[in-house]
């Protein structure tokens, strides 16, 4: 064999056009920390989302427990305004003296039973007039009243734990 037959005899002049071209330097290292750095930072936002919804989710669920009965509250709201009226239209006598003390017992529990449903009366009688809680019917002149205090309450409002079921419709006095 001759020596140009040989490839081990005649090696391969280097030609930089030849060789393989040369990958930059890079640290990997600190390509690692970056994109572990980036990797923790998308899982905290996600646990931060996560939390937020979760709040969401127990806030919503809070509220609809709260007001669940509020539909259900209002109806009774007719119920112990009924109560009321009859006791207001029930003489004073011997002869309605049960029919009264029976009107008065349904009518206490009726309340009671709103309030350990968080259901509060507004019954507003000397109070300065609140548009947020009180819906003025009239307007009377007074001298005794302060100028824009209810003189008089036509049906009591109700609240919900603090949201406003019924406003109460009421007589606010002018300056007389």
């Amino acid at each position: 064999m001759s020596e140009q037959e040989n490839p081990q005899s005649n090696p391969v002049p280097e030609n930089p056009e030849n060789a393989a071209p040369e990958a930059p330097e890079v640290d990997l290292a600190a390509r690692v920390a970056e994109l572990e750095a980036q990797v923790r930072d998308v899982q905290l936002r996600a646990q931060a989302e996560i939390q937020n919804i979760q709040k969401r989710a127990e806030r919503e669920a809070e509220s609809a427990r709260k007001f669940a009965v509020e539909r259900f509250a209002g109806s009774l709201i007719d119920v112990v305004d009924n109560l009321e009226r009859a006791l207001d239209s029930t003489p004073e006598s011997e002869a309605t003296k049960s029919l009264r003390e029976g009107i008065v017992l349904t009518h206490k529990s009726f309340l009671e039973a709103l309030k350990r449903n968080a259901v509060e009366q507004v019954n507003p009688v000397g109070e300065p007039f609140n548009a947020e809680l009180h819906q003025a019917v009239s307007m009377q002149p007074s001298t005794t009243a302060e100028p824009n205090s209810v003189t008089a309450v036509l049906a009591k409002g109700y609240t919900l734990s603090g949201r406003l079921l019924r406003p109460a419709m009421v007589v606010v006095a002018t300056a007389g």
